[in-house]
């Protein structure tokens, strides 16, 4: 199994040492990336050009305009993927939580050749604490409720930076959504559950840690609006149950981070 790993760029050199330093650590070499770098200056870009030359696992090429935005870039990912790689999307600022986690998620993806594989994420508070160590924010998990779409129904989400998108799921559903800026990947995922074979995976694995306090994560008003339009276009006038559930599902996430803090 070889993983490509999409992770869309602007101007965000300074961070990525962390996520090159931590794949170039992998026990197993069966992946690869390619960046997908919007209108980025000469100094971002020079510094792709030294690490793909360094380094021949790594690619990048320009974001297409007619692609805009995150997950635009992520559509292009898609479109690159060959017939049997297993797609993977990071952000700048993640990385990948042990060296032997690649080589871990290739044992999973064997014989039966799910379309997902559904690991676990956690984010990580920046800046780091005193003592220079980053301090372990909430985890990001699949709940699961007997099936793929009752889980979702429940309030359950993939995390995305934890999904390795397989080449079943791809040949059923092959682009994020337009119309989009936040949610497309849950919007993706909501979609997938249309199709009852689809085959899950889920692997108790922290596969990538990402820092917490994104852009992102600001725009709470057009989130709440997307996230409300995706479970809307898989479940109709029933969306609201698993649209309520999301948000309790994540503060049982929290619950249980102080829960472990305070031990």
């Amino acid at each position: 199994m070889r993983i490509l790993l999409i992770v869309p760029t602007l101007e965000s050199f300074q961070l990525l040492p962390r996520l090159v330093t931590s794949l170039q650590g992998q026990t197993s070499g069966h992946w690869r990336v390619l960046f997908i770098d919007g209108p980025s200056g000469p100094q971002h870009r020079a510094w792709l050009d030294q690490l793909c030359a360094a380094d021949s696992r790594f690619s990048w090429i320009p974001q297409d305009p007619t692609e805009p935005g995150i997950f635009g870039a992520m559509n292009q990912g898609f479109a690159a993927a060959g017939s049997t790689d297993w797609l993977l999307f990071w952000g700048s600022d993640d990385w990948a939580a042990a060296p032997d986690v690649f080589a871990r998620v290739a044992q999973a993806g064997g014989a039966d050749q799910p379309d997902l594989i559904v690991c676990r994420g956690r984010y990580v508070s920046v800046p780091a604490d005193p003592a220079g160590q980053p301090r372990l924010a909430r985890a990001t998990s699949f709940r699961w409720f007997g099936s793929y779409r009752r889980s979702l129904a429940l309030g359950s989400t993939p995390p995305h930076q934890a999904t390795l998108i397989g080449p079943g799921a791809r040949a059923r559903l092959a682009r994020y959504a337009p119309g989009f800026q936040l949610s497309a990947d849950l919007d993706y995922f909501l979609q997938l559950s249309r199709f009852k074979e689809l085959c899950i995976t889920r692997l108790d694995l922290e596969l990538v840690q990402m820092a917490a306090g994104g852009v992102s994560g600001l725009r709470h008003r057009r989130r709440l609006a997307e996230v409300r339009w995706a479970y809307r276009r898989a479940f109709g006038w029933r969306w609201p149950l698993p649209f309520l559930l999301r948000y309790v599902q994540r503060g049982l996430s929290l619950l249980e981070l102080r829960c472990t803090q305070g031990k």
